[in-house]
């Protein structure tokens, strides 16, 4: 069953030059980053090559990198999920050749920080790695992680997660030091969080012409608007995340509330199964949506976490009463008045959907003491939505017209002693 994959190895040491030329094109272009702050960060491995053989009852992955590669393995539940944490890692191969197939019914890659990566693979039923190990490749050019699953019944699965040992650091890490914070913010200024939806090894949406990932979008659109906002007396804005690594939505509201947002802005460009449906839509939270679209935007958001092999985490009782019960309705009320006044500023200048305000319990909204909302900016599943959001001026347009609703926003709050 494996032949195919032994024979695939031989091409691996052509293929590495050309893999090096990618990632220096990747690096030029500001895909991946051109600095970080240890040896590994500035140095990443580099996965030139994987291909994955097998059927429903046993699947092989191989993956080439540049060096030998350190990598450890934790099984996550609901749903079952293998997850292999890798050193920063520039992922150079075609994603075509690790499409899922066989026991894994997804597969996703991608950069957690400056000195992590992980993959991530989502099974089709309980599954365990029978071999995990990294060995040199035969021409002497490098190493390749070989990964055999085997299906296994719900007892053992189950049995593997309860006895693992994995304390995830990368969380307690950027929860705490890493946090970042607004420059020069001095006492009354107005404070403003501004969330880059997705990244890392969370891609979001994908562009349906150019086939863009949303999270390089969403951090254009994110240091666009910081910026055009710093100019402004009296606002100082700061990035949730200021390049393409992945902050689990907890971390994104906790970043908020520790530098003391006054206000809390996630910015997306979606895809719908609709591809006509285009223009911009503001989401505050609420513990029922809207409508059927909200409620669905809201649900795959908040997979978020799920897709970078986020363990499950239970929320705090006061967390899921604010949610159940909005005890928080002033902050809502708040939002409420942030996305009018979004809507205002769009008005005749820039295309909106149906019923432009509408709500659904996002969980990166859920800051009990922090004016939220989240904006779709536009579909990437929309040609023409598509163009405008790779368009560097209407970035500026989009960024000048949220920079006048915040300006407005803030003059009502002060007008009423806020």
């Amino acid at each position: 069953m494996f032949k195919r994959a032994r024979i695939a190895a031989k091409s691996a040491a052509r293929r590495s030059t050309f893999a090096r030329r990618v990632l220096a094109a990747l690096l030029a272009a500001s895909l991946l980053p051109a600095a970080a702050s240890s040896v590994e960060a500035r140095d990443p491995l580099l996965a030139y090559g994987a291909r994955i053989v097998g059927d429903d009852a046993r699947t092989r992955i191989v993956i080439d990198f540049d060096r030998e590669p350190r990598f450890s393995v934790h099984y996550i539940a609901n749903p079952e999920r293998i997850v292999v944490d890798l050193p920063a890692t520039a992922f150079g191969f075609p994603a075509k050749d690790l499409a899922a197939r066989g026991l894994f019914k997804d597969i996703r890659y991608g950069k957690m920080d400056e000195e992590s990566a992980r993959i991530v693979l989502t099974t089709a039923g309980p599954v365990k790695l029978a071999l995990a190990k990294v060995q040199a490749d035969e021409t002497g050019n490098g190493h390749r992680l070989v990964l055999d699953a085997e299906m296994i019944d719900k007892k053992a699965f189950a049995e593997l997660v309860k006895t693992q040992s994995w304390s995830d650091r990368t969380e307690a890490a950027q929860t705490t030091s890493a946090i970042p914070a607004p420059q020069k913010a001095a006492p009354g200024d107005f404070v403003i969080a501004v969330d880059a939806g997705h990244g890392g090894i969370d891609t979001g949406a994908i562009g349906v012409d150019t086939k863009t990932e949303e999270k390089q979008v969403t951090l254009a659109f994110a240091k666009a608007l910081t910026d055009r906002l710093n100019k402004e007396p009296g606002i100082k804005a700061f990035l949730t995340r200021e390049d393409d690594e992945f902050l689990s939505l907890s971390q994104r509201v906790l970043i908020a509330r520790q530098n003391h947002a006054g206000l809390f802005i996630s910015l997306h460009a979606d895809t719908l199964k609709q591809k006509d449906i285009r223009g911009a839509t503001v989401y505050t939270i609420s513990d029922k949506a809207s409508d059927k679209l909200a409620a669905d935007l809201a649900e795959r958001e908040n997979l978020s976490d799920q897709i970078a092999g986020k363990e499950t985490v239970a929320e705090p009782p006061e967390v899921a009463d604010i949610l159940l019960d909005l005890t928080r309705r002033e902050t809502q009320a708040f939002s409420i008045s942030l996305a009018e006044s979004v809507l205002n500023s769009f008005k005749d200048q820039v295309g909106t959907i149906n019923n432009p305000h509408r709500h659904a319990g996002f969980r990166v909204l859920q800051a009990p003491d922090v004016p939220s909302i989240l904006l779709e900016i536009g579909f990437l599943s929309n040609a023409e939505d598509e163009k405008l959001l790779l368009d560097e001026a209407w970035r500026g347009k989009i960024a000048g017209l949220l920079t006048d609703a915040v300006k407005r926003y803030r003059a009502a709050v002060m007008a009423n002693g806020g």
